[in-house]
């Protein structure tokens, strides 16, 4: 119990506290997109709105899974987070709960709806901890402390194999996840968590029932270096630290699904820019993380500011676009300038 709650805290001070953890690729930047001139819109008509598991959001944004636990300031950072997501209209993902199935203390930190009475939540579980006695009705305990609309299984087999006490049996794991999507009232969504998830994994995934997934590619903060920096052995974390598939390139291998999954983008995204060229390359939601951990330990106004200025940016890149709605941009591959750019 205690060293679970002292890993979430070790997290967050990490990604916090140490610029190196987030990679910075920039991948998105190798992509150009066709600029318009005359886009025959007006800027302050643009319409950013979305919806996501049948909710509306005022733009495709997810604050993306980041902590919980007993402590007073992870308990602080979910409310806060939980606060501007209802404010600003969109969703919000808990970080995991395996604690809170260990610790009744941490429930605190994950009675969200309270704070966010109708925007999406999502409940979030490691997928291996299905092959480490978490079984059916831990998953239900999950949502139902959140009242979420749906569950998360994270897949982060790089994560566990550099984590000095990782969980690393991964084996069956699909036919139990295809159990569990078939028992769950709520939608299963699969992340992984900055390595990215291959063309044969969603094979994988699609015969086991999933209809939505986050791809969560390289390019933002590694996971790999952050528990480097909680070992006694960091080299192992540090020799994977780029390790994986970038977020774009998962997103374009994804092509060929976009038909039968909903696609969800995270992983090195950082400005309102990166989520329009995530939405022309298939995604129908964008998740956010590091950038709103230090305003969320400040305040929910601190977290609303981030929003919206993501929002902005958005929408201002929709206008150069030359697209009033979201249809007009998402799968929309024509819009990139160079085709050249994953090469």
């Amino acid at each position: 119990m205690e060293q679970i709650n002292q890993r979430k805290l070790d997290h967050i001070n990490i990604v916090s506290d140490d610029a190196a953890i987030d990679r910075r690729q920039c991948y998105f930047d190798h992509i150009r997109l066709t600029h318009r001139a005359l886009p025959e819109l007006n800027l302050s008509e643009v319409d950013s709105s979305t919806k996501f598991i049948g909710k509306d959001l005022s733009f495709p944004l997810m604050i993306s899974s980041m902590t919980g636990g007993a402590d007073e300031e992870v308990v602080k950072i979910n409310r806060n987070l939980a606060i501007a997501a209802e404010a600003e209209g969109v969703a919000l993902a808990v970080g995991s709960q395996r604690v809170f199935l260990s610790d009744q203390a941490a429930a605190e930190s994950f009675e969200l709806r309270k704070y966010a009475p109708s925007t999406v939540l999502l409940g979030n579980l490691g997928a291996v901890q299905l092959n480490y006695n978490v079984g059916f009705a831990d998953c239900e305990a999950a949502i139902q402390v959140l009242d979420a609309d749906g569950l998360y299984l994270h897949l982060n087999p790089l994560q566990e194999a550099v984590q000095p006490e990782g969980d690393t049996d991964f084996s069956g794991l699909r036919n139990k996840i295809a159990v569990l999507v078939q028992t769950l009232k709520k939608p299963v969504i699969i992340k992984e968590v900055g390595a990215g998830i291959s063309s044969e994994d969603v094979e994988h995934l699609l015969a086991a029932g999933i209809k939505h997934i986050d791809v969560a590619g390289t390019g933002g903060t590694s996971w790999s270096m952050v528990e480097s920096k909680r070992s006694n052995s960091p080299e192992l974390g540090e020799l994977f630290a780029d390790w994986g598939i970038p977020t774009p390139t998962a997103l374009r291998m994804m092509k060929p699904y976009r038909h039968e999954v909903n696609l969800i983008a995270s992983g090195g995204l950082r400005n309102g820019i990166d989520m329009v060229k995530s939405m022309i390359l298939g995604a129908s939601l964008c998740g956010l993380a590091r950038p709103f951990l230090n305003p969320a330990r400040e305040s929910a106004d601190a977290v609303r500011a981030e929003i919206q200025r993501l929002k902005r940016e958005f929408a201002t890149a929709m206008f150069l676009l030359g697209a009033g709605k979201i249809d007009e941009i998402k799968g929309r591959e024509e819009l990139i300038l160079d085709e050249h750019w994953n090469r």
